[in-house]
Parts: C-alpha cells; structure tokens; sequence
C-alpha cells in the first residue's frame, strides 16, 4: 500500500455484497504479493480463490471465530484450521496461522485482534512484524480520500444520468488516479523517497497533472 497504486476493482449496484465482488478480484494476484483483508471476508472458498492465485494471506478474523491450538509457536503464534461452513464432517480443512495481539488506542483498554496467515514459517515472518505489517491495510482508506475528496473535488458528483455513463467515470477517475500514482512513484524512485513522503494535492495542482 506504500504506494497507493489501484491494481484492480470491481463496481456494482447497491444490492451487491462486497464478498461477493471481492470474489472476483483473484484474477489480479499472483506470487510474491501479500493480500490484506479485513474480518468480514474470511471464508474458506475465497481464502481458496486467493490462495489459488499463488498470492499469500494475511486477513483479521472475528472475534466469535474459534481458532484451536494445533501448534505452538515460539513467537507466540499458532497453527490451527479452519472449515467451511458446508462441511460439517471438517474433512477439508485449511491450516492457517495465527497471530494475536492488542491494539492501544488513547487511554482505553486494548482491542484483541487476531489475524491469520498462509506465511506459516515463524521464523521468517515473526508474528510481531505481521502485526504492525497489518496495519498498513489502513492505508486503503487514504486512496479512497485522493480519489474522491482531492482528484475528484469536494462535493463534486458524477454528472452521468445514465448508470453506464456512471460506471464510464468512475473508471476514468480510477485510470486517472492509477496514471499520477505512477507518475509520484517514479518521481521518489529518482531521489531515493517513500513514494507516501510526494504529495498527492501538490501532484494534481500541477499544470496538465489531472
């Protein structure tokens, strides 16, 4: 997410679920690359979907979700399984890891959060570092403020009448928004930055940027 770059989306109308659109989003994944997911998508088929792509897992899980030890590990983690809803007789199990922790806000009691992994080599990926690695997944909420607060305009709606016409400019915003990206993320590979320390505001006030 450091770079803020869209890979993908999928865009339907308000009676469609976000699991059902995530399901279509493997198409995109492939080795090498870490998928971040929040608790509400956790299910056995779209881990599978994923995990198919060759693609690598870290999603957060609910809180009722029964984890059982199946392995200790020396960092603190665990090895347990986990089932599909349809099969009730646990045949087909996926082994995950798990990671738990809490997370300190101000002030308050910690929140527990549990997340589990396909990245089961504690030795490799210590739990610690997974954990502060998850919460990069925030950064997601950033993209979705440059494209509808800073590219598109505060209180600026979509012109289209048409639903077509709709879906036409949310994907020139998106287009939009993947090419200054880029154009950011070469500027910092030339000075040796974080692409996140090149303003995205600055980039589009720039004549011809968007």
């Amino acid at each position: 997410m450091g770079t803020h770059l869209d890979l993908d989306a999928e865009l339907a109308g308000c009676r469609t679920g976000e699991v059902t659109l995530v399901s279509r989003l493997p198409r995109s994944c492939g080795p090498g690359e870490l998928v971040l997911a929040d608790r509400e998508f956790l299910g056995v088929p779209l881990w599978r979907a994923f995990t198919d792509s060759g693609a690598d897992l870290l999603w957060r899980v609910p809180a009722n979700r029964v984890l059982p030890v199946e392995r200790q590990l020396r960092d603190g983690s665990w090895l347990s399984r986990i089932h599909a809803a349809t099969d009730r007789a646990h045949r087909d199990p996926v082994t995950v890891r798990v990671v738990a922790y809490q997370l300190h806000g101000t002030g308050g009691p910690g929140e527990d959060c549990r997340l589990v992994t396909t990245l089961l080599d504690a030795r490799r990926f210590p739990a610690r570092q997974l954990a502060a690695l998850y919460q990069e997944r925030w950064e997601a909420e950033a993209v979705f403020a440059e494209l509808k607060t800073h590219q598109r305009g505060a209180r600026t709606v979509l012109t289209s009448k048409t639903p077509d016409g709709v879906l036409q400019q949310i994907w020139a915003h998106r287009l939009v928004h993947h090419a200054l990206r880029e154009l950011m993320v070469r500027t910092a590979a030339t000075r040796g930055l974080d692409p996140d320390r090149v303003s995205f505001t600055e980039t589009c006030a720039l004549p011809g940027a968007a």
